[in-house]
């Protein structure tokens, strides 16, 4: 299974940079709890993704494990991955969370998709007042797309299998690791990057941007 990451040791203490290869793909992958960096990200990814395709942002998020009935940890990384670009938040780390951060997530022209999605977006919002307007669910879509009702309740790695004909792995150490450190190893680098990498990829292959678009054009005539 070809899925390994190389850092890309660049010198600059505000974000780390990584390429994420999973199978044939390298994503362009970065680390920063910087408000300013992250700004910068959203403004490179809106410039760059031009033309009629409507822009579709792979979205999950971690958070330290609660171990305890009354414990609920805030989220502490939140990744986002448009085409073979993805940002990695250190959002328990920002001094303040960028208002290009609100205006990207609040966009109702781009579509945030995920598997499980929806649970991930109130925790979200519940934790930092960040509200992600349009949000899919990959689940439903697969499930009707290859008419197997399964897939309703399935997780990424059978989606991936299903829909790209690729293994993912999703080892529970890293799943129930400390994802609020201050510096994320590897493998958490390489899982939180793949997670959204893998649910942008699933919706490009569902044809979910074409469809929204459809929709909106309909409701606009």
């Amino acid at each position: 299974m070809d899925i390994r990451i190389v850092d890309k040791e660049e010198q600059d203490n505000r974000y780390d940079l990584f390429d994420v290869h999973f199978h044939s793909d390298v994503i362009k992958t970065m680390v920063t709890p910087d408000p300013d960096i992250i700004t910068q990200w959203i403004s490179e990814t809106e410039s760059s993704h031009s033309g009629n395709r409507r822009l579709i942002a792979g979205l999950d998020v971690e958070w330290r494990p609660n171990f305890h009935r009354n414990q609920q940890n805030p989220v502490a990384v939140l990744q986002i991955c448009v085409d073979r670009r993805c940002l990695i938040i250190q959002l328990l780390y920002c001094g303040s969370i960028p208002e290009s951060l609100f205006n990207f997530l609040g966009n109702r022209e781009y579509d945030f998709v995920g598997i499980g999605i929806d649970s991930d977006v109130e925790k979200l919002l519940e934790d930092y007042e960040l509200n992600v307007k349009n949000v899919v669910d990959l689940r439903g879509i697969a499930a009707d797309a290859y008419g197997m009702k399964n897939l309703k309740k399935a997780g990424l790695k059978e989606l991936c299998n299903v829909v790209l004909g690729k293994e993912i792995v999703k080892p529970k150490s890293v799943t129930m690791g400390r994802w609020d450190s201050e510096w994320l190893s590897l493998n958490q680098i390489q899982y939180a990057c793949l997670d959204a990498f893998v649910s942008s990829e699933i919706a490009r292959h569902l044809n979910v941007g074409a469809a929204a678009a459809a929709s909106a054009s309909a409701s606009g005539s």
